[in-house]
């Protein structure tokens, strides 16, 4: 018995040792791969993924290293509520987004506007739109907008291409095709709208030529008040939703929504506003014709202003617009589909300040007659004659009953039978947008990208603009206004190189029209029928 003690006591100890040193590398292990992660870090030689969105850095198509922001002191007044942002911002995904704009986007969209916004409107809605996939924008400027401080900016942008309305402008213009035609001729010789409708045609011509030189697939024209939406695409993209488009379709018609503020103090529409009142398209005629009324609130019609939506069209040959709402082609009728969900946003009167500046812009007289001269649509009459006929406390009382949607009980009962949506992306768009400091950073970065003599240059090139401006929109009146010779008036026809089948598609001018009202007798009959 005592041999057979001896010889096991040797293994337990030797089992006693092993436990020991297995304990010790298990305990040490740990600790040391850490502090091998520590150093590595340490030396930057292991990225920590919560670091990738740092917001030190904010690059973006047409930016620079931001300076400090005493730079910026001089700007123009109205983009000083746009230059805030938080050092810390709350959504900075958008420091590493790059645009290739030379080869992997595709298909290339462009985008034609005729503007004299400022910037506090036209950067948060280019840049957005940057956002969903739209690669070159051609800005027609007057106004604000050709003021030499906001177009040095807007030129500094990639992609941006910006046409000012100079005296050889409209001579160009009025030697165009379509200036000598006849589909647009009734909306010649009247002012204010019917200028603006014209003018916005000539310049959706001559964006055209720009669109096919620099190699555009689709283009589209659209307000500096309007936002598209491209829902019902794979992903968040206009680029997405034209891709998905069959390729034996022409135009794209985005039936548009209309903006329901519900404060009277908008100051930035695109940030704050995210109710919407639906397209009769994208509704069931029995929803819309049933709440018709109480959609309407006692104002013309449906929406308070258009209701025809805008469109985007191939860039092909023969492409010619047809107003300011459509795309025609001289050689056939294009072949268009309307989309299911797409939209396009257009804030309507969105902030208080919008009646007197719409009244500011046009010289009529305030009589019903005199408007009808002015305004296409029945609703911007009536906002032109309260603004200039009423006080400031009857202004604001007048916007707040037609405009205003402040009956929380009203809104969700349109809100569930689907006339009202809330529609979130876009304004998340651009608050992350002006959070992460992108539109502080261009002004700041194009201050000190120009060169001196670009920026002089840019300057005397804006100042000449405004020099030539009064006598050549003197010159475009009087041509529209019929204060005329007889041989430009009759100079206006159709050419006579075109041909038969050419004129056959020669269709007029389609006007921003209003959404169906309960008046229409095609319309009242079908709703008889759905009645019964």
């Amino acid at each position: 018995m005592a041999g057979v003690y001896t010889s096991i006591r040797p293994s337990h100890s030797s089992n006693q040792g092993f436990a020991s040193r297995l304990l010790f590398l298990l305990t040490a292990l740990p600790l040391t791969l850490a502090a091998f992660a520590f150093i590595l870090q340490w030396r930057g030689g292991l990225n920590d993924p919560t670091t990738r969105w740092s917001t030190d850095t904010l690059e973006f198509p047409g930016m620079g290293t931001s300076p400090p922001t005493d730079h910026l002191s001089h700007f123009s007044s109205d983009c000083s509520e746009l230059l805030g942002h938080s050092s810390s911002a709350s959504f900075p995904y958008y420091r590493d987004w790059k645009f290739n704009y030379d080869s992997d986007l595709n298909p290339k969209i462009c985008i034609t506007t005729s503007t004299s916004a400022g910037l506090e409107q036209i950067l948060p809605w280019l840049f957005y739109h940057k956002v969903i996939g739209v690669t070159t924008f051609f800005l027609f400027v007057e106004g604000k907008a050709a003021s030499p401080k906001v177009s040095a900016i807007l030129e500094s942008i990639s992609g941006v291409k910006v046409i000012y309305r100079t005296r050889e402008l409209e001579e160009q213009q009025a030697k165009s095709r379509i200036w000598n035609e006849t589909w647009l001729a009734s909306f010649f010789y009247k002012p204010c709208n019917y200028e603006l409708f014209v003018k916005q045609s000539l310049n959706m011509e001559m964006a055209i030529v720009m669109a096919r030189d620099a190699s555009m697939d689709w283009i589209i024209h659209l307000d500096t008040d309007e936002l598209i939406h491209p829902a019902g695409a794979r992903e968040y993209s206009l680029r997405q939703l034209l891709l998905d488009v069959p390729g034996n379709v022409d135009m794209v018609i985005f039936p548009n929504y209309e903006s329901s503020v519900e404060r009277d103090d908008i100051k930035e529409p695109f940030s704050e506003v995210s109710m919407f009142k639906k397209n009769y398209d994208h509704l069931p005629k029995d929803t819309y014709f049933g709440m018709y009324k109480e959609a309407t609130r006692g104002n013309p019609n449906y929406f308070l202003t258009y209701g025809n939506g805008k469109s985007a069209a191939r860039v092909q040959d023969h492409l010619r617009p047809n107003g300011a709402h459509r795309w025609h082609n001289y050689m056939k009728t294009p072949n268009e589909i309307k989309l299911d969900e797409a939209a396009v946003l257009h804030y309507t009167y969105p902030k208080f300040s919008d009646l007197t500046s719409r009244r500011d812009r046009c010289g009529c007289k305030p009589t019903k007659e005199d408007v009808r001269r002015c305004f296409m649509l029945e609703f911007d009459r009536a906002a032109f004659i309260i603004a200039s006929t009423a006080t400031e406390e009857e202004m604001l009382r007048w916007y707040r009953e037609h405009i205003v949607w402040s009956d929380k009980a009203l809104n969700m009962k349109l809100m569930r039978k689907g006339i009202l949506t809330r529609i979130y992306a876009p304004m998340a768009i651009v608050q992350g947008l002006r959070e992460s400091g992108v539109f502080s950073s261009v002004i700041a970065s194009a201050q000190t990208s120009l060169s001196k003599d670009k920026f002089l240059s840019s300057n005397k090139t804006s100042n000449s603009s405004r020099d030539h401006l009064a006598s050549s929109e003197t010159t475009l009146a009087t041509r529209k206004m019929g204060k005329i010779k007889v041989s430009q008036a009759t100079a206006r026809r159709v050419l006579e190189i075109l041909d038969d089948t050419a004129s056959a598609y020669a269709v007029a001018a389609i006007p921003p029209l209003s959404p169906p009202g309960m008046d229409d007798d095609d319309l009242k009959r079908e709703e008889e029928a759905l009645l019964l």
